[in-house]
C-alpha cells in the first residue's frame, strides 16, 4: 500500500517533459504564424506544432499514470520519436538542417504507439 501511495505523489518526468513539448508547440505555431514568410517552412513548424502538441498532451496525461513496465517504455519511446521528428522540421527550418530524422523519427512514434496497445493488454 504505501509503495502504490508513493508512486501516485512522485514527480513524473515524462508528464514534464509531455507539458514542456505542448508548451513549445504553441509557440512553434505562433512563430509559423507570425515570424515565417515562407508557405514550405510554415507548414514544416505547423506539422512539427501538431505532433509536439499531440503527443505532449498525451505524454503529460498519461506520464502521470501507474502503467506497466511496457507502458513506461512506451511513453519514452513517443517522447524520442517526437523530438525526432518535429526537431527534424524544426531543424529544417530554423538552421537549414536535413529531415533525414524525420522518417525515423515517425517510425518510433509509431512503435510507441503499438507499444502502448500492447502494455494495455498487460494489465
Amino acid at each position: 500500500m504505501f509503495l502504490q501511495e508513493r508512486r501516485k505523489t512522485k514527480p513524473s518526468f515524462i508528464a514534464f517533459c509531455g507539458g514542456l513539448l505542448a508548451a513549445v508547440a504553441v509557440g512553434l505555431s505562433a512563430y509559423a504564424s507570425h515570424g515565417v514568410a515562407d508557405p514550405l517552412a510554415q507548414s514544416h513548424l505547423n506539422t512539427a506544432a501538431l505532433y509536439a502538441f499531440g503527443h505532449g498532451v498525451a505524454l503529460a496525461a498519461l506520464g502521470v499514470a501507474t502503467l506497466n513496465p511496457l507502458g513506461r517504455i512506451a511513453l519514452y519511446v513517443l517522447l524520442v520519436g517526437t523530438l525526432l521528428f518535429a526537431g527534424s522540421l524544426v531543424g529544417n527550418v530554423l538552421m537549414k538542417w536535413p529531415t533525414t530524422l524525420a522518417p525515423f523519427g515517425g517510425m518510433t512514434l509509431m512503435g510507441g504507439w503499438v507499444l502502448l496497445a500492447f502494455s494495455s493488454l498487460k494489465r
